[in-house]
């Protein structure tokens, strides 16, 4: 039976206008083993700053580690999310997202298609996610790095989708990060889908989706980036839990929301569901 940890990724510090190592310490202070931080490429002036929570992959990635090592927390993976459909911007970005995951210690690299070119046809799409993805995956396997593909854009929304971008390349470093929030906007059942990918399941965000957004969105949109609290929406926690039991590996519910507020309730939510 798989065992399930409970992180969070730090986009629920955004709007605090805090660095990177506050919103480490504030997740341990809430009482998250995991954490799940975002990756950007180059310099960006407010993380610089110390207003915002991403890191750059131009830092020392043991400045990860360190982080999280002083508060006591450990790495679900990064969110590294890059437009597979353009290689000139996904192809070294995915790359170097790897690396430093492989140096701080990161199991996994999450990522979509992200939004396609105007000019390009779904054929082409998926020549350019193919070519993308065997360059990352080359450098992942020798490093041990997972990279997690998420439905989130045009063609992950549904599970054929999905399951046609995870199989454009055959590697061990390629599996899925199911996310419950955007399977459900999409129109699909998150839980159905979730056992369809369990055996290729490396990651999972744990994003709930409140009864108004659910009401205005639903088979409208490809995906959200944050939730509500895990609890105060439509997805059945206990029965996220209960199928993740069976997945061949153990699964981190990295919470997707958007306030500190809503992590501290997420936390305790997750944590009953799981004790059962």
């Amino acid at each position: 039976m798989a065992k399930i940890g409970i992180g969070v990724n730090l986009e629920f510090v955004r709007h605090e206008d805090k660095p990177f190592e506050w919103g480490v310490k504030k997740a341990a202070e809430l009482g998250y083993e995991y954490v799940e931080p975002m990756l950007h490429w180059g310099r960006e002036l407010l993380s610089e700053a110390g207003y915002f929570h991403s890191v750059s992959m131009l830092d020392d990635p043991l400045r990860v580690r360190r982080a999280c090592e002083a508060a006591g927390v450990k790495l679900s993976g990064f969110s590294a999310h890059t437009p597979l459909c353009k290689p000139e911007i996904s192809v070294e970005y995915l790359k170097q997202a790897v690396r430093f995951a492989a140096e701080c210690g990161a199991p996994v690299v999450n990522t979509d298609e992200g939004p396609k070119p105007a000019w390009t046809t779904v054929e082409e799409d998926h020549v350019l996610m193919r070519y993308t993805l065997a360059e990352a995956a080359r450098v992942a396997e020798p490093r041990g790095v997972l990279i997690g593909i998420e439905p989130h854009q045009q063609y992950s929304r549904t599970p054929d989708g999905l399951d046609r971008i995870q199989g454009l390349v055959k590697s061990t470093a390629i599996g899925i990060n199911f996310d419950t929030g955007n399977s459900y906007l999409g129109g699909e059942d998150p839980y159905r889908w979730l056992e369809r990918v369990l055996g290729r399941l490396v990651h999972l965000h744990a994003k709930d989706i409140s009864i108004q957004q659910s009401g205005a969105e639903r088979g409208k949109v490809t995906g959200t980036p944050v939730g509500c609290a895990c609890g105060d929406g439509v997805i059945d926690w206990a029965k996220v839990v209960a199928i993740c039991r069976r997945a061949p590996r153990d699964i981190v519910f990295s919470v997707e929301c958007g306030t500190v507020a809503q992590a501290a309730k997420s936390i305790e939510h997750l944590k009953k569901a799981i004790a059962g």
